[in-house]
């Protein structure tokens, strides 16, 4: 049953991935991140760190659901996940709660660290156990 439970590791993470790019690329917009990266640290890397972001996790994502170079994909996602812990989102505290930013227009954000946490140790655990069963690509 192990390969089962990697193959619905894989898929799940797959379509996380994919959603957080399409989230990036529709709602955040990938000038406004590429221009929040840049802030953040102060060097011209924003546009660089966005590329890769929403290519990991695009390709990356379609790779893992697919099952195709497994290990490869979830390691592509990994930078991303450990620079979402450590330096967008530690300074938050662990728990996820609602934070409010505009309160004239009842706009809040979610702030926390587990759930990024959470999703860098399954890709850890991905890089791991590989495709597990019904992957395209095999050993």
């Amino acid at each position: 049953m192990s390969p089962l439970g990697a193959t619905v590791l894989r898929i799940m993470l797959g379509v996380v991935y994919v959603a957080h790019g399409y989230y990036v690329y529709d709602v955040i917009t990938s000038d406004a991140l590429s221009a929040m990266i840049t802030k953040r640290f102060g060097l011209p890397v924003g546009d660089f760190a966005t590329i890769y972001l929403l290519g990991a996790h695009f390709v990356g994502g379609v790779m893992l659901i697919l099952g195709i170079f497994t290990r490869w994909a979830a390691m592509a996602n990994l930078p991303i996940m450990m620079a979402a812990v450590l330096l967008f989102h530690a300074d938050q505290g662990f728990f996820l709660r609602g934070v409010i930013v505009d309160a004239a227009r009842g706009k809040a954000e979610v702030a926390g660290y587990e759930y990024a946490l959470f999703v860098l140790a399954a890709t850890l655990a991905q890089c791991f156990l590989g495709a597990g069963a019904l992957g395209l690509t095999k050993r």
